[in-house]
């Protein structure tokens, strides 16, 4: 009976710290200090943007290294689906508030797809189809897939509303421009006036 007894103590634990990791894992918390110091440091929303690619890549290079750990290269993809989802929710969030995040989304265009082609030759693995990690690879091939859509669109819009602005702020310049040279032009004619009357008063006390 005291057997059965730890056995089921021994196996609450082992459940237990398994639901832990995942839920750690939902939130974000299998980041290390570093990364989280890196990533709460990029208030910028373009640079926010480079730093969750660099996660997702550093991500992709630790699966390669353990190919033949499935167990461990299905939490890493875990991980790179939460990073996935995070960066979509950024730029979301960014859109709506108008964030200019031109630099990152043009280097999400640049090495998004060398992610996505990443994902798909270990969706070539031999053991891929049966792999622990299956169903996340799935999902990160498809998260990776709608960032890309997305962003090209958000790029398109972004440049267009930044590219308006910056036209605004020239046309703004041009007349502040316009309106100091008009003043000077001005408070010269009138000193030369001011000048003139006070000729015009010494000439008359004379």
């Amino acid at each position: 009976m005291n057997r059965l007894l730890r056995s089921a103590c021994f196996l609450t634990v082992v459940l237990l710290l398994i639901f832990s990791v995942q839920a750690r894992a939902q939130k974000g918390d299998f980041l290390s200090d570093e990364e989280e110091d890196t990533l709460r440091e990029a208030q910028d929303p373009g640079k926010r943007i480079q730093v969750y690619l660099d996660l997702e890549q550093a991500r992709l290079l630790k699966m390669d290294e353990m190919r033949n750990q499935p167990n461990g290269v299905a939490v890493l993809m875990s991980q790179y689906v939460t990073l996935c989802q995070e960066m979509k929710n950024w730029i979301q969030y960014q859109y709506d508030r108008k964030g200019d995040m031109r630099e990152g989304l043009r280097a999400l265009l640049d090495h998004g797809p060398e992610q996505l082609d990443h994902l798909r030759q270990i969706q070539q693995w031999p053991e891929s189809a049966k792999a622990p990690y299956r169903f996340d690879l799935r999902d990160a091939i498809d998260s990776i897939t709608d960032a890309l859509d997305g962003s090209a669109q958000a790029l398109t819009d972004q440049q267009k509303d930044f590219g308006e602005l910056k036209r605004e702020e020239k046309a703004d310049a041009k007349a502040s421009k316009a309106r100091l040279k008009e003043e000077k032009k001005r408070n010269k004619e009138e000193e030369k006036l001011r000048k003139r009357m006070e000729r015009q008063s010494k000439s008359d006390d004379q």
